[in-house]
């Protein structure tokens, strides 16, 4: 299943839960509560599913810039995922949330990024999970061993100098996955400024599912991205670089390679602004 599809079905898991090749992680998580989701997985979780979290384990400490969650730091990150049994090119991993694939869709990203490509979310999440009865445990399993050496995709990304290289190019087009309200500058909860950054485009990443988190049919997909089908380059931001994976997520799942993330997103652009 090398060319497995980013988003996959509650039934397929569920007829899957023991292929010894497989590995679940749960990633549920709330931005103002960093324990909600771990104590969440402890009181019920996918059976057999790990959990990590996107302060800790899927994100790297903050610093003065670069965002309010840094990609993970790579060595680090691949330990935790060989204590998972972890190999990789060779473990399929399912991410799930319940969150319309917010964190989930970190992960997905993630792993990619670092080299593995053998990695879906779960459609519906874990309320899709719950509502059909699949298999459920509050058992955390063992440590494993896994072999996981990072190949970061480093074009896969861009920082805040080649942002500002770029944003006036008439072949790129910048793409802000937050709320539109947030990107209107009409309400901004949690970083200092509101607003968004000059020349981009909106296009909310709750706008690929449905309002109980399953992907929204492929031809609607496709409408999402049809009109930056002229652009040589997507570059997509949110607030922190986590729920714009859900945007690109989608942009795989309709066959658009040609997008990159800017990881600090307005959290890091923000950071320039209010530090003079």
């Amino acid at each position: 299943m090398s060319n497995i599809n980013p988003v996959i079905s509650g039934e397929w898991l569920a007829g899957q839960l023991s292929n010894p090749n497989l590995v679940i992680i749960d990633c549920r998580f709330r931005l103002g509560d960093a324990n909600w989701g771990y104590e969440q997985y402890l009181v019920s979780h996918i059976k057999g599913a790990y959990y990590l979290n996107l302060d800790q384990d899927l994100s790297s400490p903050v610093t003065t810039h670069g965002g309010r969650h840094p990609l993970p730091e790579a060595s680090t990150f691949a330990e935790k995922l060989e204590s998972m049994g972890i190999t990789l090119g060779k473990t399929l991993v399912i991410a799930y949330d319940d969150l319309r694939f917010a964190f989930a869709a970190r992960l997905w990203w993630l792993l990619r990024y670092f080299g593995h490509e053998k990695v879906a979310v779960l459609d519906g999440g874990w309320p899709g999970w719950q509502g059909k009865g699949y298999p459920m445990d509050n058992v955390t399993p063992e440590a494993q061993s896994g072999n996981f050496v990072p190949k970061p995709h480093t074009d896969w990304i861009v920082d805040i100098d080649t942002l500002k290289q770029r944003q006036d190019s008439p072949n790129v087009t910048l793409i802000d996955s937050r709320d539109s309200d947030r990107y209107r500058g009409e309400r901004e909860p949690i970083d200092p400024i509101a607003g968004h950054i000059q020349g981009a485009v909106n296009s909310p990443w709750k706008a690929v599912t449905d309002e109980k988190g399953f992907i929204l049919p492929k031809a609607e997909q496709e409408g999402l991205w049809d009109s930056f089908s002229g652009s040589e380059e997507l570059i997509v931001y949110c607030g922190s670089g986590v729920t714009a994976c859900v945007n690109l997520l989608s942009m795989e799942s309709v066959g658009i390679k040609r997008a990159k993330l800017y990881p600090g997103g307005w959290s890091d652009w923000c950071s320039y602004l209010v530090s003079h």
